[in-house]
């Protein structure tokens, strides 16, 4: 039933399939839904392990009703109805990928930030852009963009006239988040390594970190193989793409 709203039985029926410990996707199957309906539904109503059927209905009466009430400024990267798109639906697709990016580990107003940048079609946005969006303070802003810097999922840049910084997610930022993961990775495994040295390799304690390292080593090298990969069939892609627009 694509389309159709989850009813109440829905979600008694996911919290009873979440209780036996059933995936998405069985879960999915057995109310003829989407995986990713489940998913969004799940991630926004306490995750897995709080997802409480009840608590999930009243959740959506209240986001219907607001949706009813009028426009809202929180986390939808802007209300428009550019492209014909429909805002309501703008704001409800917005809230759930930034649940969803919650239960990934980023901090609610991250997450929210990041969510308003994707959704706008530039891409970028100025500092009080986004406390006008979401309705938080620019001090919430502004530390929500100083994590996402610091993990390369933004970049700064300036206005035009110079005098305001504007904020800025493009095509390759989860090439470069990775990348940057990658090399995190390798320090934490440069720093294990040092570790499983200083207590011994034949110690339980040196072995340990000496598996850690060896995981972390193996685990950053098969990240930066995947970026490397993805990026050369991109270019591919591209060029196979502009032979065919020219002229023969």
């Amino acid at each position: 039933m694509p389309g159709v709203r989850l009813t109440q039985e829905d979600r008694r029926r996911i919290a009873a399939g979440l209780t036996a410990g059933l995936g998405y996707g069985e879960i999915a199957r057995q109310l003829a839904r989407p995986t990713s309906t489940v998913t969004r539904e799940i991630a926004r109503n306490g995750g897995p392990s709080g997802y409480r059927a009840d608590n999930a209905q009243r959740a959506t009466l209240r986001r219907s009703r607001r949706s009813k009430a009028g426009p809202s400024r929180t986390s939808d990267g802007g209300v428009s109805a550019a492209h014909g798109r429909d805002p309501a639906a703008v704001r409800e697709y917005a809230a759930q990928l930034a649940e969803l990016l919650v239960h990934t580990g980023l901090p609610r107003m991250v997450a929210r930030v990041l969510t308003c940048l994707y959704v706008t079609d530039s891409g970028s946005l100025t500092a009080a852009e986004l406390v006008q969006r979401l309705g938080v303070s620019p001090a919430s802003v502004s530390k929500a963009v100083g994590y996402l810097a610091g993990q390369e999922l933004v970049r700064r840049e300036q206005d035009e006239d110079g005098r305001r910084e504007r904020y800025v997610v493009d095509d390759d930022v989860w090439y470069r988040a990775l990348l940057a993961s990658a090399q995190r990775n390798a320090m934490l495994a440069e720093f294990t390594r040092s570790g499983a040295d200083l207590l011994g390799a034949a110690t339980p304690a040196g072995a340990r970190l000496g598996t850690a390292a060896v995981f972390l080593e193996d685990t950053g090298a098969d990240i930066v193989r995947a970026v490397q990969r993805r990026r050369r069939a991109e270019e591919a892609a591209r060029s196979t793409a502009a032979r065919r627009g020219m002229p023969g």
